[in-house]
């Protein structure tokens, strides 16, 4: 079976994040395929490469990244969305004439036609958060 995913939740503000990231490491260990995960709203703050939580939490920014590259996986974050929230890839930044990006590794700044796609590509859309 082939998935997209799509996180509406920030890394630390709700369990959403969490939960999205563990079902994406339980579909793959099963076997399916993940198409996209689609980060929105607050969720865009998962693709941050400057958060800093205490040293005995977890830094789910990088779990995400590491998901990916080992999986090869997509993960886009919403430009509307992102911009809102200053996050921001090497292109945007120049773009808006800002002189540092923050985006981690293995995720890209796209727009909602994305989503459209990956709900049209996969057999199921799982969505985590409101």
């Amino acid at each position: 079976m082939k998935f997209t995913i799509m996180v509406n939740e920030g890394p630390y503000q709700h369990q959403s994040a969490d939960s999205a990231l563990q079902f994406a490491r339980a579909v793959l260990a099963q076997g399916h395929e993940i198409f996209r995960i689609f980060f929105y709203h607050d969720g865009v703050n998962n693709g941050t490469r400057l958060s800093v939580p205490p040293a005995d939490d977890r830094l789910i920014q990088k779990e995400w990244s590491e998901l990916a590259k080992e999986h090869d996986l997509d993960l886009v974050i919403c430009i509307a969305a992102a911009q809102r929230r200053g996050i921001m890839d090497e292109d945007e930044a120049k773009r808006q004439g800002l002189d540092a990006n923050n985006i981690i590794e293995g995720f890209r700044i796209s727009g909602l036609g994305q989503l459209i796609e990956g709900g049209i590509e996969a057999d199921r859309t799982v969505v985590f958060g409101d």
